[in-house]
């Protein structure tokens, strides 16, 4: 009598799938949306260069465009549409102020920091009443620089305490009337009242009470001393 032995086949179970430790590597769009996305605005090659240098060492922030001028920055402005923008204050073709309020036409909520040499009450209110999110000035050090975009890009407002309160005595202090402006840019000129009646359209006796007006709201005694009050502050460029 033969015994069969009973052979039993061995089937092998599929291997679990272990999910892998490792993570996904982002892609190109994804790491550039992590970083803040920085235009900058200058018309000197040289600023442009260094502050893209001083940008791109940072690990949270990429440059994404730099332009020269007012008309290019709005223009680069709604083709990469920037986290920040640095925006210098006097430019050709399009100025700062200007470009700010075409850009903020585009989109109210665009983040702008105004980086200027010029600390003039009058040029800073201007910036701010146009929209800019911030002002500073070229000479502040590197990281207070950084520190303001990454300010505004949270949504923040930046500017320095002595800034501040050169825009604070702007707005509370006595402003001179858009006529009286006029007078003032053709006095810088040199033009005399009789001249400034004439390009004005109005009587030499109407130019001299501007003048007197703008003295006493000015508080200064002279013409020349107006004219360097007047260019200092950012009420008029020479």
């Amino acid at each position: 009598m033969t015994s069969k032995k009973k052979t039993t086949a061995s089937l092998k179970k599929p291997a679990k799938k272990t999910k892998s430790a490792a993570k996904k590597t982002p892609t190109a769009g994804e790491t550039k949306r992590s970083r803040i996305a920085v235009l900058i605005v200058d018309d000197h090659s040289v600023v442009r260069e260094g502050l893209a240098s001083l940008i791109g060492r940072k690990a949270d922030m990429t440059v994404v465009g730099e332009a020269a001028n007012g008309r290019e920055a709005v223009e680069l402005w709604k083709q990469h549409r920037p986290d920040v923008t640095l925006l210098d204050l006097r430019m050709p073709e399009l100025d700062g102020v200007g470009a700010l309020k075409e850009i903020r036409g585009n989109d109210e909520k665009a983040r702008i920091i105004v980086l200027t040499t010029f600390d003039g009450d009058e040029d800073i209110y201007r910036a701010i009443q146009a929209g800019a999110k911030g002002y500073l000035l070229k000479d502040a050090p590197r990281e207070a620089l950084m520190d303001c975009i990454r300010r505004v890009h949270a949504g923040e407002t930046c500017v320095p305490i002595h800034l501040a309160a050169k825009l604070a005595q702007r707005v509370s202090g006595e402003t001179l009337s858009e006529r009286e402006i006029d007078v003032l840019k053709l006095m810088a000129e040199g033009k005399s009242n009789k001249e400034i009646g004439s390009a004005l359209f109005i009587s030499e006796g109407t130019v001299k009470s501007h003048v007197k007006g703008i003295f006493a709201k000015m508080n200064v005694i002279s013409r020349t001393e107006a004219v360097a009050n007047a260019t200092r502050r950012g009420l008029i460029q020479l």
